[in-house]
């Protein structure tokens, strides 16, 4: 089974880079299955999709994120990477990496969740 854990700085100051990393276990990141992805949960905002990775090593991004958000991935380390720049108080929340199964869209097709991550954005 498909574990996914995220890890990273849970605390960023206005204006820098917030940069977060989720390992994929128990299958392979090149698979053809799913598109990895990141979400973040914010009371104001709810659930938001910022983007995510394809098999391809292309990205896609929200509209809103995309000037700012940047996905990537470590194949070797079997690992995909969030960073989004010049963060305000605006970007605190919780930060989930999950899958998204290829053959399917929304948001009842995550097959895969990571725990999720709080980032606060304050000076």
């Amino acid at each position: 089974q498909v574990q996914l854990q995220e890890s990273g700085p849970g605390l960023v100051k206005p204006s820098q880079t917030l940069s977060l990393t989720c390992t994929v276990s128990g299958g392979s990141i090149t698979t053809i299955d799913y598109y990895w992805s990141w979400i973040r949960q914010s009371p104001g905002k709810g659930l938001e999709w910022i983007g995510y990775i394809v098999p391809s090593g292309s990205s896609f991004y929200t509209p809103s994120l995309k000037s700012r958000a940047s996905i990537s991935r470590d194949t070797s380390k079997s690992q995909f990477t969030l960073q989004l720049n010049s963060v305000t108080p605006e970007d605190t929340a919780i930060y989930y990496c999950a899958s998204l199964s290829v053959l399917c869209s929304g948001a009842r097709c995550y097959d895969y969740w990571g725990q999720g991550t709080q980032v606060t954005v304050s000076s």
